[in-house]
């Protein structure tokens, strides 16, 4: 995702600075003011917007970053099957044992040669943490590159929390050299001992035979040595480099330039060989420092890689990511945005060994193989290659002739059963009838399960596989559904995402389309005239009406509405205006949505860090949450949430929102008093709940998605206990899809 997010962001700051520009040539044209006068103005403009430009850069790709990482946690897959969630760096030790950067489940893992998969060290159940330790006691924050010396000591670059952890053979993790915030997001930069020195975003790691480690410091534009000691010095990488844009430029260590690389390899001589990943270049660093360009041409920068075969010199990559060598001095990078696996001999021939360019999954002989980003890459004793194939979220084998194939280690993610053994993959909306059974959407299983009052757990309607069909239980088909909501007469309407249709289940499973073509628009209409953008939300009221929060840009606010459906099928969209002051109070994402006894709508903006109240006649009001992501309780705007999605609402009218990133449940009451309900990040973080539905003993039963993929039950004591497993040992190796992850 990262590859997409560059050139979109230079793309809006360039429409921003290019309409700046000419409003700054309108103003001075109304004004009349004369020619020097008018170069002053307009270049004083460009000179200021030179100067925001960095800025603006930085905050739009930090915000494209959380939203396309959210969107990929959202769920792009609808194989049914268990992977690794964005696996990362791998590396092989003497034994022939793998060890992989399982990035996105917060672990280091180790296969066996015949495949069995452990969890060496990490826990998936406490992500976005940092923590020394043995075993599951030891966090981690998205590890990348990983790589073995001759005791058996793995050494880890633990990207986020820019620091390089050791792993002795017994499981003990310790941090050898970096320091700073946890979780900052820019990291930072000093040479030094340990805990003085510091990275940002470090990605590749390297060794060489004295146990130096060579680490591709990727947001540094940097190539940083670190002593078995923890020293930290830099050997390749200018100061005068572009912070925010990288550059490219060979040379001396301290002239070079690189622009976000993200791997590194060493060969016998002590060269170290670059994956220049935004360069589009391979580069090689002489044991001096000396930096050339090995292989790659054509035009530096984000998004201009191609993809030809041939000579070094005019050969072209697309975003090449892992790198490399074997015994012959052969060197194959994974080629991420080709997704392919390419070879450069020691003549400086590049070629194409699997993969054709075509993102998918599909093993087989050189052009015939699929990969979808491959990541990492490790080449054991016999020549056969290793590679993370991130957004298949797999390990692939490939041979010296180019055959791929699938390295085994799947499990099923799918049962039904009692509530210790079933599994759920990403589930989220949540409903409960008067007899408090409840009924789930298990998003990426395509499935609306429900779960008895004893833990007794089956699937109402559909099959597990996405499709768009009515029909009687497995024979339905869903797309991705959302969310979903029961009526008096326990009637479910489901928020079909994907099929754009609001569905509708009866007490026996029949599966009927009440509104929703198949196709995304905005028109309201009556049944299968109407079309939605994307319902994701939705609520009933006493009369039977339905409220979807209905939404499909990510940033055209026109795009976000509420949509009123009535029990006969018609589709309306929901008249809204200002505030009592006339203020506009636009929806940035509208989420999660409840409503009370006296029909107003209460409704999560997932983005905007608010909730917001609609009343019957359309007024729209901020209830709570001053629109800035953090954590704050008190009384109205002056809180804050991050993400806040499911809602619910209880019989006196107190509301109770999933506050998904900082993992809590906030409570709001009628006069928008909000506090902290359950949960917290210290002491529930591995807690991330999304949907929420309330029982009426006042019991909170919230999906808890991402890594857990459970259902939470709070008593009205706010005490936290799990009501459904996931299933089996907590520990045992199950990968969940996603699509690639990165800040």
């Amino acid at each position: 995702m990262k590859i997409v997010l560059y050139p979109l962001t230079i793309a809006l700051v360039l429409v921003v600075d290019f309409f700046a520009v000419l409003i700054a040539l309108s103003v001075n044209s109304a004004a009349g003011i004369g020619k020097p006068y008018s170069m002053f103005i307009v270049t004083g403009v460009i000179l200021l917007l030179a100067f925001a430009f960095s800025r603006l850069f930085r905050f739009l790709y930090s915000l494209f970053s959380r939203l396309f990482d959210l969107i990929a946690r959202r769920g792009e897959d609808d194989d049914d099957d268990v992977w690794f969630y964005n696996p990362a760096g791998i590396t092989i030790d003497a034994a022939g044992n793998f060890y992989v950067a399982d990035s996105g489940n917060y672990r280091i893992c180790k296969i066996t040669p015949e495949g069995e998969v452990s969890t060496l060290v990490g826990n998936s159940k406490s992500k976005y943490a940092f923590a020394d330790g043995t075993g599951s006691n030891a966090l981690f924050y998205g590890p990348c590159g990983i790589v073995a010396d001759k005791a058996g000591n793995l050494y880890v670059v633990d990207e986020y929390n820019h620091r390089i952890r050791k792993i002795t053979p017994e499981g003990k993790v310790s941090t050898l050299a970096g320091g700073g915030e946890i979780g900052n997001e820019e990291g930072g930069f000093a040479d030094g001992n340990a805990s003085i020195a510091r990275f940002s975003n470090p990605q590749g790691i390297a060794i060489d035979t004295a146990g130096n480690l060579y680490v591709a410091d990727t947001y540094n534009h940097r190539i940083r040595k670190v002593t078995p000691d923890g020293v930290v010095s830099t050997l390749a990488g200018s100061d005068t480099v572009d912070h925010d844009m990288g550059g490219y430029t060979d040379g001396p260590g301290d002239v070079a330039q690189f622009c976000f690389p993200e791997d590194i390899e060493i060969d016998a001589s002590g060269n170290l060989y670059v994956a220049d990943t935004h360069n589009h270049r391979i580069r090689k660093i002489t044991p001096e420092g000396v930096v050339s360009t090995l292989a790659g041409s054509g035009t530096v920068g984000h998004d201009m890689g191609g993809f030809v075969d041939g000579p070094a010199s005019t050969a072209r990559f697309y975003y090449p990511r892992g790198i490399a060598s074997d015994t012959k001095g052969n060197l194959y990078v994974a080629d991420g945005k080709n997704n392919c696996i390419r070879k450069i001999t020691q003549e400086g021939i590049v070629s194409t060994l699997a993969g054709n360019g075509t993102a998918a999954n599909a093993d087989g002989s050189g052009s015939v193989a699929r990969f979808n980003n491959p990541h990492g890459i490790a080449i054991d004793a016999t020549g056969n290659l290793y590679v993370t194939d991130e957004r298949n979220h797999l390990i692939r084998r490939v041979t010296q002739k180019g055959v791929v194939s699938t390295f085994d280690v799947r499990t099923q993610n799918f049962t039904d059963g009692q509530r210790t053994a079933p599994q759920f993959d990403e589930p989220r909306g949540i409903a409960i009838d008067a007899a408090d059974n409840l009924y789930v959407v298990d998003r990426d299983n395509h499935r609306i399960r429900k779960v008895t009052p004893g833990g007794e757990i089956s699937t109402l309607a559909g099959c597990g596989t996405a499709g768009d069909a009515d029909g009687l239980g497995s024979v339905a088909r869903f797309n991705h559904p959302f969310d979903i909501a029961i009526d008096a007469s326990g009637n479910l309407y489901v928020a079909d995402t994907r099929n754009y249709r609001i569905r509708r289940i009866s007490p026996q499973g029949e599966v009927s389309t009440l509104a929703g073509n198949g196709t995304a628009g905005d028109t309201d209409g009556q049944g299968s005239a109407a079309q939605f953008l994307g319902p994701h939300g939705i609520a009933i009221d006493a009369a039977g009406n339905l409220y979807v929060t209905d939404f499909g840009g990510l940033f055209n606010n026109e795009d976000r509405c509420i949509r009123k459906v009535t029990p006969e099928g018609e589709v309306s969209t929901f008249n809204m205006y200002g505030d009592a002051d006339g203020n506009s109070v636009p929806f940035s994402e509208p989420s999660g949505i409840t409503v009370d006894a006296a029909g107003n709508l209460y409704v999560t903006d997932w983005l905007g860090e608010c909730v917001n109240k609609v009343t019957p006649a359309g007024q729209v009001s901020t209830l709570a949450g001053d629109g800035e992501s953090g954590f704050i309780d008190g009384q109205g705007r002056a809180t804050r949430f991050h993400s806040p999605y499911g809602i619910t609402i209880d019989k006196v009218g107190n509301l109770y929102v999933a506050d998904e990133f900082n993992a809590r449940i906030r409570k709001i009451t009628p006069t928008g008093e909000v506090s902290t309900f359950a949960g917290g990040l210290d002491d529930h973080p591995a807690f991330t709940p999304f949907g929420i539905a309330i029982d009426a003993a006042g019991n909170l039963y919230v999906t808890d998605i991402y890594s857990n993929h459970c259902i939470r039950k709070i008593s009205p004591q706010g005490e936290i206990s799990t009501f459904v497993e996931n299933g089996g040992d907590p520990d045992r190796t199950v990968f969940r899809p996603g699509c690639v992850e990165y800040r």
